[in-house]
């Protein structure tokens, strides 16, 4: 295989990957800067927000900001992630009401795990209302995002082969010898 011919193959799964087939290369980059901007962006207000907490009096009072707990610390990357990639697939697709309401929903969720990041919830009650909100709007996205483009759809929405692969794999490590 030529280079040539392994430039254009990787160009068209990329093409195919974003969705971009017939789009000016300018959307498609303006369309990866706006939904990845708009990710890192609600990312670090939330980093920003976070008060520094010591983890120990004799560290030199170094501050140390703490990742969210619980329910939330494990749907939030994903979210940020995912429905990032799935975005760009929809910004791609053409022009359409369908297109502004699901790309406003992935604003609206980007804008509220960053809140709940900031809130940091300690209680248990607080954990479940970020959990639920954040997997409730990554669900509204994926579903508008699937009637625009059904891989779109996909990526955002959770794959139940993909929490069987987990819980298996969960499974095997506890079956496995620990060496203390």
């Amino acid at each position: 295989m030529s280079i040539d011919n392994a430039l254009e193959d990787a160009r068209d799964a990329a093409t195919d990957f974003l969705n971009a087939d017939g789009r000016d290369s300018r959307h498609v980059l303006i369309g990866v800067g706006l939904t990845v901007g708009f990710a890192l962006a609600a990312t670090i207000f939330a980093t920003r927000t976070l008060a520094p907490t010591r983890d120990r009096p004799d560290d030199d009072h170094a501050p140390v900001t703490e990742r969210p707990r619980g329910p939330l610390s494990l749907i939030l990357p994903a979210v940020f992630s995912v429905t990032t990639l799935s975005a760009v697939r929809v910004w791609n697709a053409p022009h359409a009401r369908e297109r502004t309401v699901a790309m406003s929903l992935w604003a609206g969720a980007q804008a509220l795990n960053a809140v709940w990041i900031a809130l940091r919830p300690a209680g248990r009650g607080l954990q479940i209302a970020a959990a639920m909100s954040s997997a409730g709007m990554a669900a509204a996205f994926a579903h508008e995002a699937r009637k625009i483009d059904t891989k779109a759809g996909k990526m955002a929405s959770p794959m139940g082969g993909g929490v069987r692969v987990a819980n298996k794999v969960q499974d095997k490590a506890e079956e496995q010898a620990t060496v203390h």
